[in-house]
């Protein structure tokens, strides 16, 4: 089983009508492996909003005749998803779009709330109607109440994020403004830059800045609200430093592509420095470091130079296929383990390989690589992992919900690595995982139990679409 991936959120805010909808779909093609299950677009038109969405990855979803339907705009917002919560199906694609009493809202988010159902009870109390199964509807319907007793939408903003508990990063547009959000604690990152005719894009990742031509500006502060206008960049600050930084160490382990940027760090940097602290750690003797495709490539570099033991690409992935995590079922995830990599034989034949790979969850993934290893000729497979062992539940977007299903949590590293057919077995250590984001805070929840808010009451992420037969037994 491979990590389910966070979502990606862009928006674009133009002095003037420009093909919004092409910008932000780059833009999001750029996002792509933050979620693979559908993508949307909603571009403002002098007040009027038009969207597109569908199930799907990117360049599925938006053809050139979908692309052309959407018109010239001065604003568009975007999302790509993976979801934590809610089922996938139409509805639950975003951005969401509400009409209200005060004008329009379209919102994307990223990230997980962990307070939704008690904020979901209390608008349901008041008379909301919910029409998807996803935290996001949640935020829509707190700005759009704020909005109705505010002056603007910065003020329904702010309002609306003093409510919110866990991780989100959000780009919304009014009818005349967009805005781009950071959540108080930091967990999900969000950056802004300006193409060089003046436009300017929000975006999950400092790579899809770099697709659309944009010079990187900043990232924004946790619990930052910036609101683009007419009159330029304005930011509100009323939510900074009121909670301590907890910023997902995932996101340099695995979620953000090697070319981006977070708080200042680069991920490539980040990951080769994991490779070094694994040799430093597990010293081996070898013929060969190999990574396995995409995100243990840079850390075994690093750990090759470290090492002096040469690098090599000892797998490769077939660019064509989603990742493993898409498939339901555990036959299903195996089948597409088998064809979505192949060894490189004449790397790994008849020598003794350093295997680098991101985490194992269930340890299948793990089990099937070494297979193909082994059946491949590899003398000797030493696998060392950039994350410690998974042993706790995530509830702020990654899907780590189920301890019965983490292998670490039912075995021992000496078993896991029997389990999985290696002949070593190593974990990044845990009391080094701040040198990973330059000692930035960070959560490790799910490496250590220490959630930084409070668990959510109701853990299932089916809870908002529970058959009618379970809830009569509730």
């Amino acid at each position: 089983m491979s990590l389910h991936e966070e979502c990606g959120i862009f928006g674009v805010y133009a002095p003037r009508n420009i093909n919004a909808a092409a910008l932000t779909y780059y833009g999001l093609y750029a996002l792509q492996h933050r979620g693979q299950e559908s993508a949307g677009i909603v571009v403002n038109n002098d007040g009027v909003f038009s969207s597109y969405k569908d199930l799907g990855l990117v360049s599925d979803v938006f053809t050139n005749d979908t692309l052309k339907n959407l018109p010239m705009g001065t604003m568009a917002v975007g999302h790509c998803r993976y979801g934590t919560t809610g089922e996938t199906n139409r509805a639950n694609v975003q951005p969401l779009e509400v009409n209200h009493q005060k004008g329009k809202l379209a919102l994307a988010h990223n990230g997980n709330l962990s307070n939704t159902d008690i904020l979901r009870d209390e608008l349901e109390l008041k008379g909301a109607i919910f029409h998807t199964t996803i935290d996001t509807e949640t935020i829509v319907y707190l700005i759009t109440q704020e909005r109705l007793k505010t002056d603007s939408i910065e003020e329904a903003v702010s309002r609306a994020v003093g409510r919110l508990e866990g991780a989100f990063s959000l780009c919304l547009m009014s009818s005349a403004k967009m805005i781009a959000v950071r959540d108080p604690q930091g967990m999900r990152p969000v950056c802004y830059g300006m193409t060089s005719d003046g436009v300017y894009v929000v975006a999950s990742e400092s790579c899809a800045l770099t697709a659309v031509g944009a010079k990187f500006i900043r990232d924004l502060k946790p619990g930052e609200i910036l609101a683009f206008t007419e009159d330029g960049v304005t930011s509100r600050l009323e939510h900074c430093n009121k909670k301590q930084r907890s910023s997902c160490i995932f996101e340099y382990i695995y979620f953000a592509r090697p070319d981006s940027e977070i708080d200042g760090i680069s991920i490539h940097a980040s990951r080769l420095k994991a490779g070094r602290i694994l040799y430093e750690s597990f010293p081996v003797d070898a013929d060969v470091v190999i990574g396995v495709p995409d995100s243990g490539l840079d850390a075994a570099l690093g750990y090759s130079q470290a090492s002096g033991i040469p690098y090599g690409i000892g797998l490769i992935k077939n660019k064509y296929i989603g990742r493993t995590f898409i498939a339901p079922g555990q036959e299903n995830r195996m089948d597409k383990v088998r064809i979505k990599l192949a060894p490189i034989i004449d790397t790994v034949k008849n020598k003794r390989v350093i295997l680098i790979d991101d985490s194992i969850v269930r340890g299948t993934t793990s089990q099937r690589i070494v297979n193909l290893l082994r059946q491949a000729g590899t003398k000797e497979i030493h696998l060392f992992v950039t994350a410690p062992p998974f042993k706790h539940p995530c509830y702020y977007g990654t899907d780590i919900d189920s301890v019965e299903h983490l292998i670490a949590c039912n075995h021992s590293i000496d078993e896991i690595k029997t389990l999985v057919g290696a002949d070593s077995l190593g974990y990044f250590p845990m009391e080094r995982l701040s040198e990973l984001c330059d000692g930035l805070g960070y959560c490790s929840a799910c490496f250590s139990g220490s959630y930084p808010t409070a668990i959510p009451r109701n853990t299932r992420k089916d809870r908002f679409e529970r058959p009618l037969s379970e809830k009569k037994k509730a």
